[in-house]
């Protein structure tokens, strides 16, 4: 026990060294407080042997170390509460939980006083435990973390997991870890998704998994963009990327892609302690879900967003005034994108339809975007249609289609007529009454043509 000890201690000091080299490489970066509450089985069962000890022995000596390592760090806090602890098994008390030691500055020793005098007693109330925890930490902004060491399963009818969840989603605290001591293969997962689950089989273990988890808690972990092109090279860049908690959907780091002279994506830090999906902003967006993040590591997330430039233009002397497309994923009736002609816009490789806003509506399926490429759509001009009258009435213009249909398009102003609308060159009907007029036999009627560039006038008689 005593090598165990101090391998464990040669570790922290090694933590120790690296969190001093990364706090003087951002010395203008103020790193948040990192607040470590451990929440400790003091269950009867945590009496039970374990190798050449028992298992609370193990745990408070383990602890007790840990403890000390930990207040070397300036800008870390730690806690202890125990729960079952207070009365005997046969009181079946699901309340028996106490906050033993509260965060401050250089309480090592008052913990490890603590733990000399903690002697397991009764049940299991861990949920009960999770929810007081709640009160446990101050409210500032620091990063919580819960150990939770346990030799069992919730006793007392609660529900550990959706409390957590809850818990973690109003940001009382970062995902728990959860170490279980002897715990049967089979009741994992009832304590799994507490939080991070750990399996201490044996003491060793148990020594390393404290060790991971102390990693993880307090050492940088960086990550790595690369969006790939459709050959998988990391050429796509200055793309906004969101950092999106997995757990509660709100948005943890926004960031606009980079990449430097030699066409590398730049390192980023993040939490590790945070469950993560990717967002990157492209149009439309590309979703990585539950990013796989090593703690205390530098990690390369590969994305495949290939994309490409649809380019919007008109032809011609006579153009529409401000005509706009409504993009759409190729089969898909959800609008995308609203892109304005003129303009040019990036989307992803791919086949798109666009529905272009003139009068009467252009419907081009399938226009494909390349990679690195720039497509082209090109309308030729529009004629107009002007109506020289100024005269209050009803009216409408409708398109003649091939076979004889017409096509309702739109309804011209009832307080003055006198308008000129861009049409595409076709042939229309135009159909009005004045306001004035006393039946609908003295409805106007009008068909007529238009052409590209051209204007055509029509004046409303009142017939």
């Amino acid at each position: 026990m005593a090598k165990q000890c101090r391998n464990l201690a040669l570790l922290f000091t090694l933590l120790l060294l690296s969190a001093t080299q990364l706090a003087f490489a951002q010395s203008q970066k103020p790193e948040p407080k990192t607040r470590i509450l451990f929440l400790l089985d003091a269950s009867g069962s945590m009496l039970a042997k374990w190798e050449n000890s028992d298992r609370m022995a193990v745990a408070k000596n383990l602890l007790a170390h840990l403890v000390d390592s930990l207040e070397r760090y300036p800008n870390v806090e730690v806690a202890l509460r125990a729960y079952g602890h207070q009365f005997g098994r046969e009181r079946n008390d699901c309340k028996d939980t106490k906050l033993e030691v509260a965060f401050g500055q250089k309480n090592a020793a008052a913990i490890k006083s603590r733990l000399d005098g903690i002697v397991p007693r009764g049940n299991t109330p861990i949920t009960y435990s999770l929810q007081q925890v709640a009160s446990d930490f101050p409210e500032d902004r620091s990063r919580n973390v819960v150990i939770l060491i346990t030799d069992g399963l919730e006793s007392c009818g609660g529900d550990p997991c959706a409390t957590s969840e809850a818990l973690q989603k109003k940001g009382i605290y970062l995902r728990p870890f959860v170490i279980g001591i002897g715990i049967e293969p089979e009741y994992e997962k009832q304590l799994s998704c507490i939080g991070q689950y750990f399996n201490a089989a044996d003491i060793k273990t148990f020594e390393t998994v404290l060790s991971e988890i102390v990693t993880q808690a307090l050492s940088q972990t960086t990550v790595s963009v690369e969006l790939l092109d459709d050959k998988d090279r990391p050429t796509e860049t200055n793309v906004n990327l969101t950092f999106v908690n997995a757990l509660t959907g709100a948005p943890e780091y926004d960031y606009v892609h980079y990449l430097d002279g030699k066409g590398r994506p730049d390192e980023l830090e993040i939490d590790a302690l945070v469950p993560y999906h990717l967002q990157v902003n492209t149009t439309p967006v590309v979703l990585e879900q539950n990013l796989s993040i090593r703690p205390g590591r530098h990690n390369v997330i590969k994305v495949k967003a290939p994309q490409g430039e649809l380019y919007l233009r008109q032809d011609g002397a006579m153009p529409y005034g401000q005509l706009n497309a409504i993009v759409r994923q190729a089969g898909s009736g959800q609008t995308l994108y609203v892109q304005g002609f003129g303009s040019r816009q990036k989307y992803l490789a791919g086949t798109y339809d666009l529905e272009l806003l003139t009068m009467p509506r252009i419907t081009l399926p399938g226009v494909e975007v390349k990679q690195g490429q720039t497509n082209t759509v090109t309308i030729p001009p529009p004629g107009q249609l002007a109506i020289p009258s100024q005269v209050q009435g009803y009216g409408s213009v409708y398109l003649m289609e091939d076979g004889g249909a017409q096509r309702w398009l739109c309804n011209l102003p009832e307080d003055n007529s006198k308008v000129t609308l861009a049409l595409q060159p076709g042939k229309y009907k135009l159909v009005y009454r004045i306001k004035s007029a006393q039946s609908s036999k003295f409805t106007f009627v009008q068909e007529f043509t238009i052409r590209s560039g051209a204007t055509t006038s029509v004046k409303i008689f009142n017939r």
